[in-house]
């Protein structure tokens, strides 16, 4: 590796600290929701808002901070994020009562709104076309880092101190990113202003608008699960804070491994059989949820097979809006975050509503498992759209490439 590469590499790795810092903030409240709701004198359903408030805010505000920010030097973008979503972390640790915890999840998801996009739009340019893949490998490899390690490590911090503890934790490693970022990144060419109207000109195209919704259907049914995770699975866990911490470091760990094979699968066996394979299985354990869950063994077991299936699906779901729409990829591959941040600010919603009207803890398993299916359905929909207008003749638009798919499109 020359000098100039690992000059570059420790340029993205800056920038992959930032991720896992956002990362672990997405993912770590699920871990001390019943800390949360003793402290703040609320219910774990209630309480579980504040990941709705959280991802909700990140899904509306990504686009339109992207395009209202288009001007704004990369870098001062990045490191303004950054401060925001450190604020925002620090206000909600030292929030007194719940509807101020509330406010700073909303302030710190604008800090993510800001620094995500514009950290891989700064790696694009940053490291060329040769060495694009690797790039945006080492950035986003901080959020796999953030489900392996983040989660767990912020949810063993409030077992030794409280959940307080750990939202000063995600503001501290936020605080070592934005040091990172200031110090080791350069200017970042800004690209081309794109406005609102064109980022979300996909969704006229129904083969891209279902697609999208079966990414959003399908990670509100994983994340209705993941919510309460702490509360499903206490009696494997004996309510120890350290084998939660462990259980969703398996968990993670999974996950990462998932995403890591769920590429060569689709090349290999095209995106419909990976998400559907990785669906049926992944309904498979919700199903059985209400047995592993009392288990320790068999609970490490079934997270581990859910982690992997579920961040396995992530990739062919983006391979398939490429190939529905390749001209216009990148803005759909864009919407792609945003409708899986809708869908995991929908799980508390929908997992607070089943829980108080419809089924115990105990069997959250069954209905989080037919959402997957609504899900996978809609999946099917979409493919069978995506299929019937590839067998069309090219209308010049598209050219030949619409109309002569490849093996893996065509699965």
């Amino acid at each position: 590796m020359t000098t100039t590469d690992k000059r570059l590499h420790l340029r993205f790795v800056a920038l992959a600290i930032g991720m896992f810092a956002i990362g672990t903030d997405s993912f770590v409240v699920a871990g001390i929701l019943p800390s949360i709701a003793k402290d703040l004198d609320t219910d774990v359903p209630t309480t579980a808002e504040l990941i709705t408030a959280y991802a909700l805010a990140y899904a509306i505000l990504s686009p339109v901070v992207a395009t209202v920010a288009a001007q704004v030097s990369r870098k001062v973008l990045l490191i303004g994020g950054l401060l925001v979503f450190i604020a925002g972390n620090i206000g909600t640790g030292l929030a007194p009562n719940f509807e101020v915890a509330m406010t700073f999840r909303v302030v710190a998801a604008l800090g993510g709104a800001m620094f995500t996009p514009t950290s891989a739009g700064a790696v694009v340019a940053l490291a060329g076309p040769e060495k694009r893949a690797t790039a945006l490998s080492i950035l986003f490899g901080g959020l796999s880092a953030a489900t392996a390690l983040g989660s767990p490590i912020g949810t063993a911090i409030s077992g030794v101190t409280d959940w307080r503890g750990t939202m000063m934790f995600v503001a501290a490693v936020g605080a070592v990113a934005m040091v990172a970022v200031l110090i080791g990144l350069p200017a970042v060419p800004r690209p081309p202003a794109v406005t609102f109207k064109q980022r979300v000109s996909p969704l006229a195209d129904a083969r891209i608008t279902l697609t999208l919704l079966l990414l959003l259907v399908a990670y509100t049914g994983l994340f209705t699960l993941y919510t309460y995770i702490s509360q499903v699975f206490a009696p494997a866990t004996d309510g120890k804070g350290t084998t939660l911490a462990w259980l969703l470091f398996a968990w993670g760990v999974a996950a990462v491994v998932g995403n890591m094979f769920a590429g060569r699968l689709t090349d290999k066996f095209g995106n419909r059989v990976v998400i559907n394979t990785a669906g049926v299985i992944a309904v498979i354990v919700f199903a059985t949820a209400f047995w592993t869950s009392r288990h320790q063994v068999a609970a490490f077991i079934a997270v581990m097979i859910w982690g992997a299936c579920g961040w396995a699906m992530l990739v062919p779901i983006q391979h398939r809006l490429v190939g529905a729409n390749p001209a216009a990829s990148q803005l759909s591959i864009s919407l792609s975050s945003s409708a899986n941040y809708i869908g995991v600010s929908l799980a508390p919603v929908v997992g607070g509503f089943l829980l108080d009207d419809v089924v115990s803890l105990n069997h959250l398993g069954f209905p989080a498992a037919g959402i997957i299916v609504l899900g996978l359905l809609i999946g099917e929909l979409s493919h069978l759209l995506i299929r019937r207008s590839q067998a069309e003749p090219a209308d010049g638009k598209e050219g030949a490439s619409a109309s002569t798919p490849s093996l893996a499109e065509r699965r």
